[in-house]
């Protein structure tokens, strides 16, 4: 007599939505930020956003306000290598920046 096999017994599958945490790496963007320095004139830190970022020169002088009155500003957010990459940029302009999580 041949074997005879039954089908294994399965539940229907659950759908599963993974859950994000609003405060995970992968949700939260980098930034570069500008730091103050001793150095650079107000006018030419405002000059480089504006050349960079194409920012406005209204929002140009209110992120070198920041840099300036708060000690930092944060000029742009994004993916992290296109962070890094804008802070290499400011590198370039003499100006101090880093990249960290927003």
């Amino acid at each position: 007599m041949g074997r005879v096999t039954a089908a294994p017994h399965t539940a229907p599958l659950e759908k599963v939505r993974p859950e994000i945490d609003e405060e995970s790496d992968f949700a939260r963007p980098w930034v570069t930020i500008v730091h103050n320095d001793p150095v650079n004139l107000m006018s030419y830190v405002t000059w480089v956003f504006q050349q960079l970022f194409g920012y406005s020169r209204d929002k140009a002088e209110l992120l070198m306000l920041d840099v300036h009155n708060k000690g930092k500003a944060v000029v742009s957010s994004g993916a992290r290598e296109r962070m890094e990459y804008d802070a290499s940029r400011l590198h370039s302009y003499g100006l101090w920046a880093t990249v960290n999580k927003q």
